[in-house]
């Protein structure tokens, strides 16, 4: 298993690391990340945009599957579902969980459970990831 200063050095350059994702716990069925919401990742009304939401959650399961991974693979989502229950607010920090319902040889699901900084359900994602050979 790769520790959280290797991962969270891999996504610095990236699109998560854009956003501020920052890796807190890993486990391979588990991965506990926080993002602050600033206001660049906000609607009008300073909540946090429902696509960065989805966008921390993918982060989250991306680095689930990476986890369990074999030598010579590589994976990407193929499938997110969202369910919107709660906002968060500007200058606030939200808290995501993610946890693996299913880690096969060619796909995996992982749903992520993201709070904002009351501890309230802010949304649920699932989602799937495909196991696929990486490039020679």
């Amino acid at each position: 298993m790769q520790d959280i200063a290797a991962l969270q050095e891999l996504l610095e350059p990236l699109f998560p690391g854009l956003m501020g994702v920052r890796l807190v716990a890993l486990a391979p069925d588990r991965v506990v990340a926080e993002m602050r919401v600033r206001p660049e990742l906000c609607t009008t009304g300073g909540i946090l945009h429902g696509g960065a939401t989805m966008a921390f959650a993918d982060t989250l399961g991306a680095v689930g599957a990476i986890l369990n991974l074999a030598s010579g693979k590589r994976t990407t989502t193929t499938d997110s579902s969202t369910k919107f229950i709660a906002g968060a607010r500007v200058d606030s920090t939200v808290t995501a969980e993610s946890v693996a319902l299913h880690r096969g040889r060619t796909t995996m699901v992982w749903q992520t459970m993201i709070r904002n900084a009351d501890g309230k359900l802010c949304a649920v994602v699932t989602q799937t990831q495909m196991v696929l050979d990486a490039p020679a």
